[in-house]
């Protein structure tokens, strides 16, 4: 078996090999590249078909090929009948033009070995489709094998040979004579074309209205390719030697029975004895069995039955069949039309093609994308009928596969990118451009497809670019992130700040919106963010539109705003927009709820890192306890004073050890100071000792309160009863104050250490005047030793009073002037720090005055800019060094009205106004 295999590949082989020496000899080679083998047609199937190129211009053709080597059994003359034959059904082909005939590209050709002539790209004969494979190479081809005619290619077929032969008859008066499967061709984009005009007969009066045809006599002797293939003949060809137009139209009849059924005529004959074959023919014709037309379709199954009629006047003319009913489908008719276009004008076309898309789901793809749009392709050379042609080849993309869009359609669609007028190409393009992006390769996306969306976003209509920018976030998943990182975004805030349209810059911000989840954080916050506090317009759609970027950049989980960008960049954006006079009641309160939720953030954010650090540094207090070496060290300066002194000399305390074991370790190289650095290291190492020096404050004796409610109540009202009594305290070095007359000061064991608003202990109670610590020194920490101060040593408490006194005069002179600290903390200004801004705290905590002042932060926060000294106090001492400790502030501790969560509308209300943003 496998030998057999083996041999009858190698006689193909030499075939082939045999055939395309034969070809390259023949002069069609000088001028044309021959290809594969791929159909075969005329004749007898005599004729090999090959695929093939104009060298000069590359257009494609089809290579018609007769090797002699075919007939090498026959004798000389009948040899040189047969290529008498054949060349003249090629120089008769040659003369006819008609869109229905075969198009003949090169005449024919003449070597040795062979004959050669080329024509228009063809696919196979309509024989080779119905299953005769003769001359064909082996194996078959899988697009042959594999071809299935479709209704509308059917009679669409059969549309254009009746037509073929209505131009034969009418036209140039001739008969075709041979009118079969074998001499019907299927070029490339499925249309039905005529060949083989072998044996042909023109008219002898061609002027009359009557013309007459002379017919040969049927001579048996001769070689079948020197006659026509007898069964597709007429009866009278051979009973009665006569002929005239209607004797095609009997072989059309054949015709018409083979293609529905299966390739087969209706009669077989007998070649031997042919005249008793026609002769029985004959009388089955006369009582035609309706078995023989069962397979015919019903709606055209009696003009077959006419067709094939024994009397020729009986059968329709080739005009008439063009005209009946079965040929009028929606498909045929609109491959007709196609066929006729270049006889239309530009008007008649566009209507033609506005209706198209009706028309295409109802075809074959096959026939859509072989026969319509090569039609549709060649309509881009005119600009004017690109913008009724394209939406029809997008339609017909989108049925594509990626390799036949990348094959037959990019190749023609890529000049058409380049277009700008008339605008509604790009308009087009627009709204298909998830389907170009998924499509097209990527290199032709960076070359021809993005390049188009660009100059869509700095055209000057002002309508392409709101529809560009509303048709952008569709399709930026598609982008890849370079060209949208460093060319679509670009040019969209570049849109946004040159337009002056409103329509654009709003549409600019929501597209931005849209496409942040396709960016990446620190590009958002780097590019993106800055790029908005550019816009100069303060229109409350623009406003809106800059606080849903904000929003999203906020709320998304990939992206977010750093804390630190929030405080320093963002809230401050916002919060100038926010009370901005274009906006609203909605719009306003929009705004209020995003600046809320971001200080919310930044709060639980920064108090989480503050904890996190309290938690360190209690770790290390813990560590420092257990050496009783350096437990009174410990004492003398909190955690908070060393911290604040390690900023400025590294982890080691003023004299080197006030960290204990740890110091030793830690220690820096003094060498390596400057001088300034020394003078300032000596003067704190100064006023450390001082400080340390001074006597602690004795408490007073205080009276108990019975309940947590009279704690609070009591305080309150003490120290808003009594603050004008602060500014007369004693000086610093005085051993203990003056008892503030009527103030009940309530005892909080060091065990229980009070709750700020921070939710930070308050070590101490109230020791220090008004319950603050000296500089903000050791807020939120645990007492490390037990009794009522909690650890407070005379460096925490005294500076207090000095701080409050300083620059006075002796006990009993006026006080200072205060107006101008008032006018720093007006409603007008209010400079209040974020525990002023925060949540209430729950009931039976600290009073709501306590809450907001008891755990006020480091006053290195309020006092920008101001240096600091020893123990975290402002170098300054003075009574404008901690506004916190004017009597004015105590007395009027009211928190800004727009923080009053009972006037602020419910978010919901602010996502509906950003879904009008951004859906």
């Amino acid at each position: 078996m496998e030998s057999m295999l083996n041999k009858l590949k190698s006689t193909v082989t030499k075939v082939t090999a045999d055939v395309t020496s034969a070809v390259m000899g023949n002069p069609v080679t000088r001028e044309f590249e021959v290809g594969r083998h791929i159909a075969s047609g005329g004749p007898g199937l005599c004729w090999r078909i090959y695929n093939g190129t104009k060298k000069s211009t590359k257009q494609e053709v089809a290579v018609f090929v007769f090797d002699k080597k075919m007939i090498d059994k026959y004798q000389k003359f009948d040899k040189d009948q047969i290529i008498d034959s054949l060349k003249k059904g090629v120089q008769q082909l040659t003369r006819l033009r008609h869109p229905r005939l075969l198009t003949v590209q090169h005449p024919l050709e003449e070597s040795r070995d062979c004959l050669a002539f080329c024509t228009e790209p063809v696919f196979a004969s309509l024989s080779n489709v119905l299953g005769q494979w003769d001359n064909l190479p082996s194996p078959v081809p899988n697009d042959i094998k594999e071809y299935k005619l479709y209704d509308v290619e059917t009679k669409y077929g059969l549309l254009q040979i009746s037509e073929g032969l209505s131009f034969l008859h009418s036209g140039v008066k001739m008969v075709h004579g041979n009118l079969c499967l074998e001499n019907i061709i299927l070029n490339k984009s499925g249309a039905w074309k005529i060949m083989g005009f072998d044996f042909s007969i023109s008219s002898n009066n061609p002027s009359d209205a009557e013309p007459k045809y002379t017919c040969k006599e049927w001579e048996p002797n001769l070689p079948p390719l020197c006659l026509p293939n007898p069964e597709y003949l007429a009866p009278e060809y051979i009973l009665s030697v006569s002929c005239d137009s209607a004797s095609d139209m009997y072989s059309l009849g054949v015709v018409m029975h083979a293609v529905f059924n299966e390739g087969k005529p209706v009669f077989q004959v007998n070649k031997h004895d042919i005249f008793k074959s026609f002769s029985r023919q004959l009388d089955q014709l006369s009582s035609m069995s309706p078995a023989v037309l069962n397979k015919i379709p019903e709606e055209v199954r009696e003009h077959v039955k006419m067709l094939l009629s024994v009397t020729p006047n009986v059968r329709p003319d080739a005009d008439q069949m063009t005209k009946i009913p079965f040929f009028d489908d929606v498909g045929a008719v609109t491959l007709q039309y196609f066929d006729s276009l270049f006889q239309r004008d530009n008007l008649q076309k566009s209507q033609f093609y506005k209706g198209l898309p009706k028309v295409l789901p109802k075809l074959p793809k096959r026939v859509v994308v072989y026969r319509i749009l090569p039609a549709l392709t060649s309509e881009f050379v005119n600009p004017d009928m690109v913008p009724f042609v394209l939406p029809n080849v997008l339609l017909i993309a989108e049925e594509c596969t990626k390799e036949e869009y990348v094959r037959l359609i990019l190749p023609d669609l890529t000049p058409v990118f380049k277009q700008q007028e008339p605008v509604q190409i790009l308009l087009i393009f627009l709204q298909k451009m998830d389907l170009l992006l998924t499509k097209t390769p990527a290199e032709d996306i960076k070359n021809s497809v993005l390049p188009m969306v660009y100059r869509a976003l700095e055209a000057p209509s002002v309508q392409i670019q709101e529809l560009c920018l509303n048709i952008i976030p569709t399709f930026a998943n598609l982008i890849d992130y370079p060209s949208m990182k460093n060319s679509l975004i670009p040019r969209i805030k570049s849109a946004c700040l040159q337009t002056s349209s409103l329509a654009v810059r709003v549409n600019s911000l929501v597209c931005l919106g849209k496409i942040l989840e396709y960016l990446d954080k620190w590009f958002v916050i780097d590019e993106i963010l800055p790029f908005l506090q550019q816009i100069p317009s303060r229109e409350p759609a623009v406003l809106m539109g800059i606080l849903g970027i904000y929003k999203c950049t906020f709320s998304h989980k990939k992206l977010g705003i750093p804390k630190e960008h929030l405080a320093s960049k963002s809230l401050p954006h916002l919060v100038s927009l926010s009370i901005d006079n274009n906006l609203n009641l909605n719009q306003f309160n929009s705004f209020m709820v995003v600046i809320r939720d971001m200080l919310s953030r930044m709060e639980a954010e920064h108090k989480t890192k503050l904890e996190q650090l309290h938690v360190m540094q209690e770790q290390q207090r813990s560590i420092n306890i257990s050496n009783p070496g350096s437990q009174s060290e410990e004492i003398k300066s909190p955690s908070s004073s060393g911290n604040q002194i390690d900023d400025i000399f590294g982890s080691t305390g003023v004299n080197g050890k006030e960290n204990g074991s740890a110091a030793s370790t830690s220690q820096p190289n003094r060498m390596s100071l400057t001088l300034e650095e020394k003078q300032r290291l000596a003067k704190e190492q100064e006023q450390a000792v001082k400080l340390r020096n001074q006597q602690p404050l004795a408490p007073q004796t205080i009276k108990p309160a019975t309940s947590a409610n009279a704690q609070t109540k009591d305080l309150t009202s003490s120290l808003l009863s009594n603050m004008t009594s602060l500014s007369s305290m004693p000086l610093a070095n005085t051993p203990r104050p003056a008892p503030v007359q009527g103030t009940t000061m309530p005892a909080f064991p060091s065990s229980s250490p009070m709750v700020g608003s921070m939710g930070a202990p308050v070590s101490n109670g109230f020791n220090t005047p008004m319950g603050f610590q000296a500089g903000g020194m050791g807020m939120g920490m645990r007492p490390t030793g037990p009794g009522l101060y909690g650890g407070m040593a005379t460096t925490t408490s005294t500076p207090n009073f000095g701080a409050l006194t300083q620059n006075q005069g002796p006990p009993g002179s006026k006080a200072p002037d205060m107006s101008a600290l008032d006018n720093l903390f007006t409603p007008n200004k209010p400079k209040v720090t974020l525990n002023q801004m925060g949540p209430k705290p729950p009931p039976g905590a600290n009073s709501p005055w306590l809450s907001q002042y008891g755990s006020a932060q480091n006053p290195q926060t309020q006092m920008q800019g101001v240096p600091v000294g020893m123990g975290g106090v402002p170098s300054g001492f003075g009574m404008q060094a901690n506004p916190f400790f004017s009597p004015q502030n105590f007395s009027q501790p009211a928190a800004a009205p727009s923080m009053n969560p009972s006037g602020v509308k419910h978010s919901a209300s602010v996502n509906n106004d950003l879904k009008d943003l951004f859906g």
